[in-house]
């Protein structure tokens, strides 16, 4: 009989490759978790961040007021009324009430926030308006204007990568700057001025 050359692994090869392939796993899976959960973090104070820098922008530029507020429905009626987490709408606001009412255009309406991911407001705002000028119109009515919201998720404020906390705080001052800070203790103040734990 002719001999044939056998190609294939040996039991002993793919047991070292199952091994090898374990230990890249064990490693890679974790990071992947933190990479996700960062970018959802991430995503969510930069969407909020643009949002505000686009209102204040058109503000300035359409010579009108501009309302930033939370909505129940912002894929849809895109009325205020809801909260932060439930999406926001910026609209033009013409009669400055913070209510949108026919014809007055939609600039912007922003999906729920992503599974996880937690908004702890300061008092209870549920709106920011950008005058004509640019600048912020705090406390209209009986309204208090945004002024801090803490972003986080299941991790809390925890030191993340870099050195910043996992968590950010979204700050948007009378003057109607909008920032984002990462640093523990600020968020930690910020949490105990609102009255609340993150997660």
């Amino acid at each position: 009989m002719d001999k044939r050359q056998q190609t294939g692994f040996t039991l002993y090869e793919l047991m070292i490759t199952l091994m090898v392939v374990a230990i890249i796993l064990s490693f890679g899976i974790p990071n992947m978790r933190d990479f996700t959960l960062n970018s959802r973090m991430t995503s969510t104070a930069n969407d909020l961040h643009a949002a505000f820098l686009m209102a204040r922008t058109e503000a300035a530029h359409a010579k009108t007021n501009v309302t930033i507020c939370a909505s129940a429905d912002p894929m849809g009626a895109a009325n205020c009324g809801g909260t932060w987490d439930q999406g926001y709408v910026v609209f033009i606001d013409d009669n400055a009430n913070q209510v949108r009412e026919a014809g007055e255009a939609i600039l912007r309406s922003h999906p729920p926030t992503d599974t996880g991911v937690l908004l702890r407001v300061a008092n209870g705002a549920t709106y920011f308006m950008y005058a004509p000028s640019g600048l912020g119109r705090l406390d209209t009515g009986n309204n208090q204007a945004l002024s801090q919201v803490v972003i986080c998720d299941e991790r809390g404020n925890v030191r993340g990568p870099g050195g910043g906390s996992a968590a950010r705080l979204f700050v948007s001052t009378p003057l109607g700057r909008a920032t984002i800070v990462r640093d523990i203790d600020m968020i930690d103040d910020a949490l105990t001025a609102i009255g609340a734990t993150c997660p």
